[in-house]
């Protein structure tokens, strides 16, 4: 199957707010893409989308190519731990075969741009030390590393 060329494609990719119809091409698109071990107080699952899509304030968007291929989504919601006029940016991802074609970005922009109009005065992300491609997306997006946490881990027994 040909691909077609960076610009074309560009062009055919429509940001849409995430509904229920989304869902099951999500859910799947984030188990092919996430790897949760490394951040093992994360899971990948049906109700971390739902608990975005519920948020009376979500900012969930997908990109889709002609209108039906999913090529990428955000998950994004109001309040961050104990701050309601935070917004947080938790799930992002591009399917492997749209890399690069700056859907993440756009969809970066789409969700910061919905927090911030339902009161965000700050849109925090996290991103695992070694994904340097998510940091540098965020960087691209104005976003600024602050505050750095080291997940310690003590086997059972130990």
């Amino acid at each position: 199957m040909s691909s077609p060329a960076a610009p074309e494609r560009q062009a055919s990719i429509a940001l849409e707010p995430l509904t229920a119809t989304h869902l099951a091409d999500v859910l799947a698109l984030g188990r092919r893409v996430y790897d949760t071990s490394v951040k093992p107080y994360t899971s990948w699952s049906l109700s971390a989308i739902a608990r975005h899509m519920d948020n009376e304030s979500s900012a969930c968007w997908v990109a889709l190519d002609g209108g039906r291929h999913l090529a990428g989504f955000v998950l994004g919601s109001m309040g961050f731990d104990q701050r309601a006029d935070w917004g947080n940016l938790e799930w992002i991802a591009s399917a492997p075969e749209y890399q690069g074609q700056g859907i993440a970005s756009r969809l970066v922009k789409a969700c910061c741009a919905t927090l911030t109009e339902a009161g965000a005065r700050t849109v925090v992300t996290d991103v695992e030390s070694r994904n340097t491609a998510s940091a540098t997306l965020m960087r691209r997006n104005g976003f600024e590393a602050t505050v750095s946490v080291t997940l310690f881990v003590r086997e059972a027994g130990g």
